[in-house]
């Protein structure tokens, strides 16, 4: 399957890619932490925090640990939980606290064959903000993300 990156609009960044399991599966796989830590991030660094308190209002905290020591991690606020069909949050990359959150509405739509397509639509503070994430590698990083979870769903 193809991860797909757009940028439709100035700070507009669209993830696509189309699973084979079944929405209430990667929603799961989504949304509980026991599911996250196996595929969530680069495999070449570790897991260090995941935590997920799923409702309007509730904080996430999903980091990773680097050979180094060097630790990445996000964080946000839940707004909008529609669960097998809707996620709505804030992201926050706290190695830059000062910085504005991105906002992210994740879709999971059933496909005909029961499989899953996400959708991850991402609202940025600036234009320049999301291309200097995406000229960073960021590109590169989703596709060997959700190559994880693609793996990961199958073995759930």
């Amino acid at each position: 399957m193809i991860t797909l990156l757009t940028t439709p609009a100035d700070r507009e960044l669209v993830i696509t890619r189309t699973f084979d399991a079944p929405v209430t599966r990667v929603w799961e796989a989504w949304t509980r932490p026991e599911h996250v830590r196996q595929w969530y991030g680069a495999a070449a660094l570790t897991m260090s925090v995941c935590d997920i308190d799923l409702r309007p209002g509730g904080a996430w905290r999903w980091g990773q640990r680097g050979p180094d020591g060097q630790e990445i991690v996000f964080s946000g606020t839940y707004e909008e939980i529609v669960p097998s069909e809707r996620l709505v949050y804030t992201e926050l990359f706290e190695q830059m606290p000062d910085a504005d959150p991105v906002r992210v509405i994740l879709s999971f739509d059933a496909t005909p064959d029961g499989g899953t397509a996400l959708t991850s639509t991402s609202f940025w503070p600036t234009t320049e903000i999301r291309d200097q994430a995406l000229a960073a590698g960021m590109e590169s990083g989703v596709r060997e993300q959700y190559d994880r979870l693609a793996g990961y769903l199958r073995t759930m």
